[in-house]
Formats: C-alpha cells, structure tokens, sequence
C-alpha cells in the first residue's frame, strides 16, 4: 500500500499553463502519473503535454468525473480561492507547491478542508511521491528512480529539498520509500508532523518513519507526544535541522515562513529533547539516519 497516492490517483493541475507547471506535468506524465486535466481561467480549450485545459474546475470534473487530487500550482494571490474551488467539487486530496501564501488565506483553506474532510498538503509542498506509482509535484526531478524506490520507509519532511536528499541516503543504504512526501515549512500546515506519522502508522506497507524536521513551531513536539501516549508504534527516526539559531541573538529574523521560536519552544534543542524522550530516535547529523534505522530494522 501508500499514504494518499497510487496508482489509482487521477491528477487534475490546477494553474497548469504557467512556464512550472508545465514542465512538472512532463516530468510527471513521463513517471506515469495519471494526469487527466489542467485548469487556468480563460485558457480552456488549449492542450499543455497533451492535457487538456479548462476554464474552471466544475468544467474538468465534468469531463474527467474520476479526478481525486488536485495539484495547486498557482500564484500566491490565487491560491485560496484554486484550493476553495477543487474543496467545493469534491477534490478530497490538495497538494499545494505554491510558496508565500499569506497566513490567513490558508487558515480559510485548512478550515474548508476540515468541513468537508479533504486532505491538504502544504502550501510549500515539493510534492508526494509513492515510488513506482505516482508523483505529484516537482520531486525527484526529472530523474525521480535515482533518488526513490520502492520500500518500507515512510519519509516526511518540512524542506522540499531535504525530502530528496533523505530519500536518496536510504536508498544509497538499501532502503526504499513507502511513499515520501514534503509537508511545508509553512506556519499552517494541512497535513503536518502528527497527521503524516498517523497516516504512515496507518499504512501496512510502512515499517518505519523517518522525519526531517526544522526549528520553528511546534509540529515536532505535538509529533513527539503522540509518540509518547503510544498512538504511533513503529520506530521514528527524526532528524531536526536549524542547530545554528541557538547561536544567534534572539532577535534575528530567518526567512524562513515557519521558522518562528518563541522562549525554548521551536527551539531544535528542544524538538530533539521532546522527540527523544518520547522515544523516537533522534539523529545528531544528517547521515546518522541510516544508522539509526539499521538499530530497528
């Protein structure tokens, strides 16, 4: 099996036409994702990589009534309402690329999502992929089996890029994914830390989860604690990125979106501590993932 994705996912891609979208709907056409429409208001009727483009959302489902995710590839001052669009037809799975949308604009999102049971990936997602099945969004690149395979690993990570690179150490040491996805580094997450592992404890295939995680929020700790009262059973390995903010004034602001700490809380030292007395196990440095898995598998 997977979390959210397979091969049964139908694609609709939403914003399809822009110059990204475009070359990300190749890349994954070409990995055999089931990609049936696109949407960009008063671009209906084109075709974009021999997909055809809609004016609206309601228009592709008409023709393409089997679509069950959508992925949200527009502007920041359009995604609230693309996402409220594909919520309002009855898209069930959302996985959002676009970056700096503001705050408010996904808490109205995540709210929709929640009444009418939709799943949200992002915003700043990189994408999901389950290796051999289905991708959505830019990860993995062009090349996606250089980096995934398929496995028995769960892997879920706030930084797009870390998503692949993690990805690519557990296949270097023999491990492949169940299915990989990045969840944002957003404030708001629609699926963050808690929402993954529960979906991966869920998931037959998954042996094991590895979390890439940042300093920032508090996504982690609320992770640790379901860790803690034993509603996540099989082995976590977390890593937690961002050890330089403990040296930096407490004033300095970081661009990253979700990088807010406030007193020790989102603080990694703090991440790590709550992780680890939970019992996850905490990696000290990137590639001592894999030697942390080897401990449990």
């Amino acid at each position: 099996m997977s979390i959210l994705i397979n091969k049964n996912t139908k694609v609709l891609i939403q914003g399809i036409t822009g110059r990204e979208a475009a070359k990300v709907s190749e890349e994954m056409k070409t990995y055999g994702t089931k990609i049936l429409a696109g949407v960009t208001p008063g671009k209906g009727g084109q075709e974009v990589n021999g997909v055809p483009v809609y004016d609206t959302v309601k228009e592709a489902l008409a023709n393409h009534n089997d679509i069950n995710a959508s992925l949200i590839y527009v502007p920041p001052f359009a995604a609230k309402d693309a996402c409220l669009e594909a919520i309002a037809n009855n898209v069930k799975l959302l996985d959002v690329i676009t970056e700096r949308i503001p705050v408010y604009d996904t808490a109205i999102v995540l709210a929709e999502a929640k009444k009418q049971r939709a799943t949200v990936i992002g915003p700043t997602s990189v994408g999901i992929i389950t290796p051999g099945e289905c991708k959505l969004g830019p990860i993995g690149g062009n090349n996606p089996d250089r980096i995934f395979k398929k496995g028995a690993i769960g892997v879920v990570s706030k930084s797009g890029s870390m998503t692949n690179e993690t990805s690519w150490l557990l296949r270097q040491a023999g491990y492949g994914q169940s299915t990989a996805m990045g969840i944002g580094g957003d404030v708001l997450a629609g699926t963050p830390f808690p929402d993954a592992l529960m979906l991966f404890e869920a998931d037959p295939q998954t042996k094991a989860i590895v979390m890439f995680g940042e300093l920032g929020g508090t996504y982690e700790e609320q992770a640790a604690e379901l860790i803690k009262q034993k509603k996540i059973t099989k082995p976590v390995v977390a890593f937690v990125a961002g050890l330089f903010a403990d040296h930096l004034p407490k004033s300095m602001q970081l661009g990253h979106a979700g990088a807010i700490i406030e007193g020790s809380t989102g603080s990694p030292q703090a991440k790590k501590k709550a992780l680890r007395d939970a019992g996850a196990l905490v990696a000290e440095s990137h590639h001592e993932i894999v030697d942390k898995l080897k401990e449990v598998l």
